[in-house]
């Protein structure tokens, strides 16, 4: 499975009029399932991305996860948006393939999966909606960005 996540002030995502979606500072997760992948996968990409420290400490290093972004054991938010084209072959030509992206079925799956087991194990989750078209907002906080996957 593949993460692309960026640590934001703020970030929300939309379908249509609608607001499925909202954080203040936390994390936004692009989250795509590949073909292969498990719960096994799910389980070992969310501990990554609940652990990976990109928040500021007190002496100004990246060195607190999003579950204690202060250092005084306050959460933030995450906001999982599932992302097919995360796993694009670009290998070739100018048209991406989307063959190494899990099955539509398989991929949900594994994004609601996931999804359920973030929320068992951090207080602030919020989504998007899989398969729609979403509009995703943000406010990159630095930039800070980074690419996680877990293999199979």
């Amino acid at each position: 499975m593949i993460a692309l996540i960026q640590r934001v002030a703020e970030a929300s995502v939309r379908v249509g009029e609608r607001v499925t979606g909202q954080i203040g500072p936390g994390l936004l997760a692009l989250v795509c399932a590949e073909r292969g992948d498990t719960e096994a996968s799910a389980d070992k990409l969310l501990a990554k991305v609940l652990g990976y420290r990109v928040f500021s400490d007190a002496a100004g290093k990246m060195n607190l996860p999003v579950t204690n972004i202060d250092g005084a054991g306050q959460a933030g938010g995450l906001l999982l948006v599932s992302q097919f084209t995360l796993a694009a072959d670009t290998n070739s030509g100018l048209r991406p393939s989307f063959t190494p992206a899990a099955a539509p079925e398989d991929g949900k799956r594994l994004f609601d999966y996931f999804v359920a087991t973030a929320r068992a194990r951090h207080s602030i989750v919020e989504t998007g909606e899989f398969g729609a078209m979403m509009q995703v907002s943000l406010v990159n906080d630095g930039p800070v960005t980074f690419w996680l996957q877990t293999r199979p």
